[in-house]
């Protein structure tokens, strides 16, 4: 997570939608900066948490921003990273099943170390139905993100791709799929609404 206190914005890093090329960009703007295990604070931990506690100290309530990405693609994204050389022999290697399999282990009631990837719709929200970040961009729509991010750190936004996974077959069959659709409904459901809105869902600050 980036905190942009002069700008009032905090980035939230939503796993594997491309945060790392996005911290590698804009750190150097950022006066606070979560990384490594704390990278990843949730939108709720930041609005419950972390935005009272820089209103209280520095008087600013920042906007949180975060992007999306279509969720069975950011299911592939942790298959594919989990199938990396270095992961080879320990139990979160994907590396010796398909990604049809990986899919049901994920949305299994027991999933195993390697398909514990946890959600962007429990990331995104309260777990329920209310969105906790201001702005929501679609991982597809990646000019409209930088173009934003220029526009409010007043600064061009250039993102360099990092951390790319190898690659791999990612084919789902037809009834996985519609498992998956029926097991992450709400995820697929907030993916939607952000497509609806253009790429980019605006919510009401908290």
């Amino acid at each position: 997570m980036l905190i942009f206190l002069r700008h009032g914005l905090a980035f939230l890093a939503t796993p594997k939608t491309g945060t790392t090329a996005v911290e590698m960009a804009l750190r150097p703007k950022a006066e606070i900066v979560f990384a490594k295990n704390r990278k990843h604070v949730t939108a709720l931990r930041f609005s419950r948490k972390i935005a009272p506690f820089l209103e209280d100290t520095f008087g600013v309530r920042p906007e949180a921003v975060a992007i999306m990405r279509d969720p069975t693609d950011q299911i592939a994204s942790w298959y594919r990273y989990r199938g990396s050389d270095r992961l080879l022999g320990t139990d979160l290697s994907t590396r010796d099943i398909s990604f049809d399999t990986y899919v049901r282990e994920v949305i299994g009631d027991d999933p195993p170390p390697r398909a514990q990837i946890g959600s962007q719709f429990n990331f995104l929200t309260d777990g329920k139905e209310t969105v906790m970040a201001q702005h929501i961009f679609a991982y597809t729509h990646q000019a409209d993100f930088r173009r934003f991010m220029s526009d409010r750190l007043r600064t061009e936004v250039t993102l360099k791709p990092r951390n790319v996974s190898p690659g791999a077959d990612t084919g789902l069959s037809a009834e996985t799929l519609a498992r998956l659709r029926e097991a992450r409904a709400p995820e697929f459901a907030l993916y939607d609404r952000v497509l609806a809105q253009g790429g980019h869902l605006i919510t009401a600050r908290d």
